[in-house]
């Protein structure tokens, strides 16, 4: 089983965004965690954003980058652009995207929007780890 980390600068909105559509979508198939270069809080946007289309993220907590071993990780997602702030080990996993996604943060009435670019790219994500996992014959 894949395990993904999805990182942004303070795990807030759009990690946490993709975190929960990883977990609904992939249905158990990959392990999947968020974190930030800084731990801060989930924004209540971002919670109510997702409950819009009936995904509950109001138990995720926004953790640092800094509490996790990157050879524990096979794919490591950047949401912000933030890939050329991480520790290097965390570059070279066997897949690393760096989606550069706007903050809904600084416009929050992009939060809509930026969920929906999410899940399209989360969808192909667990599509492609999933279908490379899935054994032939």
């Amino acid at each position: 089983m894949k395990r993904v980390m999805f990182v942004c600068k303070k795990n807030s909105a759009r990690s946490q965004m993709a975190e929960g559509f990883a977990r609904t979508l992939a249905q158990g198939k990959v392990e999947v965690t968020s974190s930030g270069l800084e731990a801060s809080q989930v924004r209540k946007e971002a919670i109510a954003t997702m409950k819009d289309i009936g995904i509950d993220i109001t138990d995720q907590t926004s953790k640092a980058l800094s509490d996790f071993n990157a050879e524990d990780f096979d794919v490591v997602i950047s949401l912000c652009g933030c890939g050329v702030n991480l520790p290097p080990e965390w570059v070279v996993r066997e897949v690393f995207e760096d989606w550069q996604l706007a903050d809904p943060a600084e416009q929050p009435e992009i939060f809509p929007r930026v969920r929906d670019e999410i899940k399209e790219r989360v969808t192909r994500l667990i599509e492609s780890l999933t279908e490379k996992s899935t054994p032939v014959g």
